[in-house]
């Protein structure tokens, strides 16, 4: 088992998992992963993160405390089905504007039967666009989120450079992503948990066990705190920072646009 992580100079443009595969070839892959896991995303985060991952998401809100006025935009990236969204629009008491951007049809699609459910006309849109490449103007959102989404990114260093770009003076940028574990112990009991018992669940519980192994996989290749951090720096960001959270098995890097 390959326990190489990738450093802040790259590397997971070719890392599908463990196994190495061509720069044009990781985003079908991956697509083709979420594409399969859509109805089910939840569950997947649950099994992945002992449901933790709730929690995590709410502290990712309260520290990124979204304003009660009108007029506040926030850009949620690879947050298809509408997790953090639909957090940002209930820590807004619904005054923020969100648009949830994602790759994947599958998954945008879960969020918008999810949004016309919980957020009958709340001002949040669905949009289906690559994060190496997004289709706004310069300087238009007072916040950028990702959660779990940035190690499926095959050009991290693009996806950075584009949130910068998108975002205005003063802007926020929040990226929540399993990271790497800094607690003795805890790291074996998270790592024999991962590779050995998540994909044989999967496989029980939603009949496919291989997503949930890429899935563990890119976790163990993502970089870690330090190295993912100066990557934020790299794109132009200031006063990075981040929090572990459960011992790091989760981070959350902020950084702001100055």
């Amino acid at each position: 088992m390959s326990e190489q992580r990738t450093t802040a100079h790259g590397g997971m443009e070719t890392s599908y998992g463990f196994r190495q595969v061509g720069e044009h070839e990781k985003q079908r892959l991956v697509n083709d992963v979420f594409h399969r896991v859509a109805n089910r995303y939840d569950l997947m985060n649950d099994l992945m993160s002992g449901g933790l991952h709730r929690l995590w998401k709410d502290a990712m809100i309260s520290w990124l405390n979204p304003p009660k006025r009108p007029g506040w935009r926030a850009l949620d990236v690879a947050g298809g089905t509408g997790d953090i969204a639909f957090r940002i629009l209930e820590a807004s008491r619904e005054n923020a504007q969100v648009t949830v951007l994602d790759i994947n049809g599958s998954m945008l699609g879960v969020g918008r039967d999810r949004a016309a459910r919980a957020h009958p006309g709340a001002a949040i849109d669905f949009v289906e666009a690559n994060a190496e490449e997004l289709p706004f103007e310069d300087s238009i959102f007072d916040a950028y989120t990702i959660a779990f989404g940035i190690r499926n990114v095959p050009h991290i260093d693009r996806a950075l450079a584009e949130a910068f770009r998108v975002l205005r003076p003063g802007g926020r940028f929040l990226c929540l992503e399993f990271s790497q574990v800094e607690m003795p112990l805890l790291d074996k009991v998270y790592e024999a948990w991962s590779f050995q018992a998540i994909p044989r669940i999967g496989n029980a519980v939603a009949g496919d066990g291989e997503p949930y192994r890429y899935l563990v996989e890119s976790i163990r290749k993502f970089p870690n705190q330090e190295n993912f951090a100066a990557m934020i720096r790299r794109a132009g960001f200031e006063r990075v920072t981040w929090r572990n959270y459960s011992g790091g098995i989760a981070a959350l890097h902020s950084g702001w646009k100055l």
